[in-house]
């Protein structure tokens, strides 16, 4: 075995060199490496943050709904103490349509608005409205003086109903909550 022998002027590198190429590689790759973590926290937030406000959207528009033809509303409650009853006979008929909208346990820790409809008595359909929903951002009441704020009764002339709904996804640094007031006016009872 020959052993090939360094030309004079022929130099390798030396210890201290092959270091510095080292940590500059390091520091290089670990800057690469935090861009990276930033970017998928911030997509994983933004991800959340949109899911809450979807939610959020869904809830008021299902409930806006059903609440604008309403003829007798009952609103109460809080959390997982929510009840909105809104019922209506449809136009120029005596057929009754009946929604009641609550908070239930879903899978995991979540909690869902659920709509309950049943047509003329008939057995009520159930369907999971909103997802990820807070109890303790999440109210129903009646404003009937228009002063903006609840005042219990659902039972008077010029009421609005105030539906305000909260939704929380994730938890720690990816928590994303969205909360919303919507205010509707039924239509007068018969």
């Amino acid at each position: 075995m020959k052993m090939r022998n360094l030309h004079k002027g022929q130099r390798g590198f030396t210890l201290i060199e092959i270091v510095m190429v080292v940590v500059l590689i390091g520091i290089i790759s670990g800057g690469i490496t935090a861009a990276i973590s930033q970017i998928l926290t911030i997509n994983h937030s933004a991800s959340n943050h949109m899911i809450a406000v979807r939610q959020v959207q869904q809830a008021g528009k299902e409930v806006s709904k059903d609440t604008l033809q309403a003829q007798s509303v009952n609103a109460t409650g809080t959390g997982l103490g929510l009840a909105l009853n809104l019922t209506w006979e449809e136009w120029g008929t005596n057929q009754t349509h009946t929604v009641r909208y609550k908070l239930v346990p879903g899978p995991g820790d979540v909690l869902e608005l659920q709509r309950s409809y049943s047509f003329d008595g008939g057995s009520p359909t159930v369907t999971t409205v909103a997802k990820y929903i807070d109890p303790s951002g999440t109210s129903c009441c009646c404003d009937c003086d228009g002063d903006g704020y609840c005042d219990g009764d659902c039972n008077c002339d010029n009421r609005v109903v105030i539906f305000t709904v909260t939704a929380t996804v994730g938890s720690g640094s990816y928590e994303a909550i969205e909360t919303r007031i919507y205010e509707i006016e039924p239509r007068p009872g018969s």
